[in-house]
């Protein structure tokens, strides 16, 4: 596939302005904790374009956080699936043409997780992440995680490792949009922070750890890209998932 020109790139970003998206809802084991119960979702459901901000970590900065703001610890059994609910917008609109996602906003799809005193403070600097799950790019049909996301309504099943230790956590769930990523700052970072209690599990000290910000570089393959074009391979940010 050739690269949009100019007038075609200007509007596929007029028409996707908007369409952008939130993680408001997850359920555990197929149960539903409840709209909103213990994710910190902003208002609007805009982006974050820059990799070194802080907001990179759970959002609430560019985008303030809806208030009140959860105080839930979701119960998570270790090794169970916790299947995440995206839609457009807080105040989902009938037959909204950009729920879950507009179509254009083709992407990655990611969780990490990083072991807390508190998962209700607000404080989320300075914590060590391990990624659990990550979509890209299918290469024999050029898919991406966020075409299957819009698939399957919104929704993304992430498996909680078995062997992970017992305690508060942090689950970092994000979509990077990739289609105005081929000049730097192009990038749309979109991601909330839920709150978990894991229960069970091991004594295994997940690796490697990233930090947020510090994770993805303005210039990695993966977030400066023309996805205007059939890719050979795709370079997913962040560091290899663990697995037990």
């Amino acid at each position: 596939m050739k690269a949009p020109t100019a007038l075609t790139s200007a509007a596929i970003l007029a028409g996707s302005a908007s369409a952008h998206s939130i993680f408001q809802e997850m359920w555990v084991n197929g149960v539903d904790a409840g709209y909103l119960t213990g994710i910190r979702a902003p208002d609007y459901d805009g982006p974050i374009t820059d990799v070194t901000s802080n907001d990179v970590i759970c959002n609430g900065g560019i985008n303030p956080y809806h208030t009140p703001i959860s105080t839930a610890i979701v119960n998570v059994p270790a090794g169970a699936t916790v299947t995440t609910q995206w839609h457009h917008t807080l105040n989902q609109v009938a037959n909204d043409p950009a729920d879950p996602i507009d179509a254009s906003h083709k992407g990655p799809v990611m969780t990490y997780l990083a072991k807390v005193e508190n998962a209700t403070s607000l404080e989320v600097t300075g914590l060590k992440w391990f990624k659990i799950q990550e979509d890209g790019l299918q290469v024999s049909d050029q898919t991406w995680g966020v075409d299957r996301l819009i698939a399957n309504k919104g929704q993304v099943n992430v498996k909680i490792p078995s062997c992970i230790p017992a305690g508060q956590y942090l689950m970092r769930h994000e979509l990077i949009a990739l289609h105005a990523a081929s000049s730097p700052g192009g990038a749309q970072l979109y991601m909330e922070c839920a709150q978990l209690q894991i229960t069970g599990g091991g004594s295994t000290n997940p690796s490697p750890t990233v930090a947020f910000p510090g994770a993805y570089s303005a210039t990695d393959p993966g977030i400066l890209i023309n996805i205007y074009q059939t890719l050979s391979n795709y370079t997913i940010p962040g560091p290899a998932v663990f697995t037990c």
